[in-house]
């Protein structure tokens, strides 16, 4: 009885949380790019629409968020993005700061400021 009272609490602890949207203004900058180029043949117009949020995590971001997230405390993100390393032996030997390191890091690598 407890194991499904529980299950279901979780289960609309999930629902709400997806509906949930911030409560504080949040700025929507979209940059435009247009490209237009006329022949006497052709004519070609092409429209670029990207946010900077979208363009903040590249590739390498994405791989490094993942390594912090599942081998942070091997100090992995660290070794990916090319950290010193005296520092990344460290941030082992102390457990990431004792996890305020590991939480540093999260952070910079989600903001794109590494």
């Amino acid at each position: 009885m407890k194991t499904k009272l529980t299950l279901a609490l979780m289960s609309i602890f999930m629902l709400v949380s997806t509906l949930s949207f911030a409560s504080f203004p949040v700025e929507r900058n979209v940059v435009t790019t247009v490209n237009t180029t006329t022949t006497v043949e052709e004519s070609t117009t092409t429209v670029t629409l990207s946010s900077p949020a979208a363009a903040a995590l590249d590739e390498e971001m994405w791989i490094a968020a993942a390594l912090w997230f599942f081998l942070g405390g091997f100090a992995a993100h660290r070794w990916y993005l090319g950290s010193p390393w005296y520092w990344n032996v460290l941030f082992i030997i102390t457990l990431g700061g004792i996890g305020i390191w590991w939480l540093v890091d999260g952070i910079q690598i989600l903001s794109d400021n590494w």
